[in-house]
């Protein structure tokens, strides 16, 4: 059987190393695949000493790459929206498969791509795009296809996860870590996609769509990112037994989907509380299979590689099927994709941290405890910090039962405007991630 062809855009960090490990285990993808897989046509501007390329035709331009009519597959490794987005839709147009780890395309443009895929019959992969080499979207794709899925919780951004981690366990400034991280190569010089929640928003968009059969809706994922998060607020997470994660939650209500990107406390006894550093994880609840946690690398060259060549290989072996029996890009039929509302946030039901500066006073604590019971909220724990000598501000630190968001804004506006409050109100929602 005849070799299949692989046109690479993209020879950086991803790229390179997915040249690379498609060289080193040129036999055993074989095996796997059935038939040689061989790239054969590379784009990139920049050529990294240290790729493989031997026997691979390399250029600047990536659509002479894509209208290559001896290519079978192109992988997409350039990222961002342009022209990312037009190189994909030229090569489907060609009748090619398309491999991706670009997830903010997908997230934006993916029913669109889909689409124009499922038209011309090809495939387009994409499981390097969330969570590095984690298997994830094959296993809520195909492995949990049985279930219905309740709720996925994950940390998809290593980034911000290296940045909580650092100040929880060695009691550092937000600022500082972050510098560090960008010293390290872990966060761009505008950390922006990864601080501020975006890149993760991106992946849990995916993956909403994949476990409940609903279109791509990035528009309505509410972002936010760990910007605000002080050592203070881990230090008193620790104390009542919670660590504060950017987790992006998605769950099926009865009145709709929750889709979430946020910093929250989660009980320090739980797994995924506990993975640290550059580290990613989905905790995901299926109602046939209970929880399943995925763990794992999140980026870097040769774990994404990892992903980006399993779908080739997956392309490989479905090469000579029927189109229509092929694994739906997004796990549904297109045809059953549902139209099941995107909750907005003010809806969302959850738990809450709330950290505030009080005037050390008579009554204070009375007149915060009374917005929240006319608001409908209990509190489930509490801490009060003495001020510090000389000064005359306290710190009050409460952990809530669940209530809708709603009512949670409408108390903190109301608890800021009091004369006895300094300052804002922190607030962290929180998460038991048990049902």
């Amino acid at each position: 059987m005849k070799p299949i062809k692989v046109g690479l855009l993209g020879l950086g960090t991803v790229g390179g190393g997915t040249a690379n490990v498609l060289a080193r285990n040129a036999a055993e993808i074989a095996r796997r695949a059935g038939r040689e897989i061989r790239v054969t046509h590379a784009a990139t501007r920049d050529l990294n000493p240290d790729v493989n390329t031997d026997g691979i035709d390399v250029c600047d331009d990536a659509f002479a790459v894509v209208n290559n009519p001896d290519i079978d597959i192109i992988v997409e490794l350039i990222g961002g929206y342009d022209p990312a987005r037009q190189l994909v839709l030229q090569a489907i147009e060609n009748g090619k498969h398309v491999v991706t780890a670009n997830k903010a395309l997908i997230a934006m443009h993916g029913n669109e791509i889909f689409e124009a895929a499922q038209k011309k019959g090809v495939m387009v992969a994409f499981e390097a795009g969330v969570a590095g080499g984690i298997p994830i979207i094959k296993a809520l794709r195909e492995g949990l296809a049985a279930n219905q899925i309740e709720w996925l919780a994950g940390i998809i951004n290593g980034t911000g996860n290296f940045i909580l981690t650092e100040m929880r366990d060695k009691g550092r400034d937000f600022e500082d870590v972050l510098a560090e991280a960008q010293a390290l190569g872990y966060a761009e010089a505008d950390p922006t996609f990864d601080v501020e929640g975006i890149d993760a928003a991106h992946k849990l968009t995916i993956l909403a769509s994949i476990a409940f059969g609903v279109p791509l809706q990035f528009d309505k994922t509410y972002t936010e990112g760990i910007s605000k998060i002080s050592r203070e607020d881990m230090n008193y997470a620790e104390q009542l037994g919670y660590r504060i994660k950017h987790l992006g939650v998605a769950r099926k209500t009865d009145k709709g989907i929750e889709l979430r990107v946020h910093p929250t406390l989660i009980p320090e006894r739980r797994l995924i509380a506990n993975v640290d550093g550059v580290m990613n994880a989905v905790l995901v609840q299926g109602d046939a299979v209970g929880p399943t946690l995925y763990y794992g690398a999140g980026a870097g060259a040769e774990p994404t590689a990892s992903a980006v060549i399993a779908d080739i290989i997956d392309v490989a072996r479905t090469m000579t099927v029927d189109p229509d029996n092929r694994v739906p890009h997004l796990a549904f039929q297109p045809n059953e994709l549902s139209d099941t509302p995107i909750l907005p946030m003010d809806q969302i039901e959850t738990a809450y941290y709330l950290r505030m500066q009080a005037l050390d006073r008579p009554g204070v604590l009375a007149e915060v405890t009374q917005i929240l019971g006319e608001q409908g909220i209990s509190i489930e724990a509490m801490i009060q910090k003495e001020p510090a000598e000389g000064k005359s501000i306290a710190s009050i630190i409460m952990l809530t039962q669940r209530v809708v968001e709603h009512q949670m804004n409408e108390a903190i506006r109301r608890i800021e405007s009091l004369d006895v409050i300094d300052g804002d109100v922190t607030r962290i929602r929180l998460e038991q991630l048990d049902k």
